[in-house]
């Protein structure tokens, strides 16, 4: 691997052409568990490839194993794609079946707003976690933090997010110890 990196970064583009074949499929089921949409992941693949010749100058083998660095760049670049579309993956909240339609309208419009307005590294761990459904030691890698930066951020993230609904009037339902 460390040989066909290093002829990527000597421009050959046969090197490229193995590297792709190795990590595309990975990557596009990455990138998709962060985007939701296989069409956008396959896109998203195809630039972090286009890229590669000018931006494997940047990876140093002794920093991480090429794989991860790799890795790395596709979630950046899925990362931007969601902050440049606005996209939140909260489209689907699941209604009971008491619930009113309008109700769960309103609900939908008042999560996608308080998400919105959560620091972006609290939204992050929380997308991460609840969405794509990555462990804290999955995600503190994914960021390069520490497990206990994930474990604050989510717990803020949480009680921040709850705060916001209490504020429109739309907090969510929470159990009690006693009956």
């Amino acid at each position: 691997m460390r040989d066909a990196v290093k002829r990527v970064q000597d421009g050959d583009t046969e090197a490229l052409h193995f590297l792709y074949v190795r990590y595309v499929d990975e990557m596009r089921r990455y990138v998709a568990s962060i985007v939701h949409d296989q069409h956008e992941a396959e896109d998203i693949a195809q630039e972090v490839f286009a890229k590669l010749m000018t931006r494997i100058g940047k990876y140093e083998a002794r920093e991480a194993p090429f794989g991860a660095w790799i890795m790395r760049v596709a979630r950046n670049a899925a990362l931007d794609y969601m902050r440049a579309r606005r996209v939140l993956p909260i489209e689907e909240i699941r209604v009971t079946e008491q619930s009113r339609p309008e109700v769960d309208l309103g609900r939908t419009h008042d999560l996608r707003r308080a998400f919105e307005e959560l620091p972006n590294d609290q939204r992050e761990v929380l997308v991460l976690r609840h969405v794509v459904g990555l462990s804290p030691v999955e995600i503190a890698s994914a960021l390069e933090k520490t497990e206990s930066s994930i474990h604050g951020l989510h717990h803020r993230g949480r009680r921040t997010l709850r705060a916001k609904l209490v504020e429109m009037g739309d907090a969510p339902v929470v159990a009690t110890g006693s009956p």
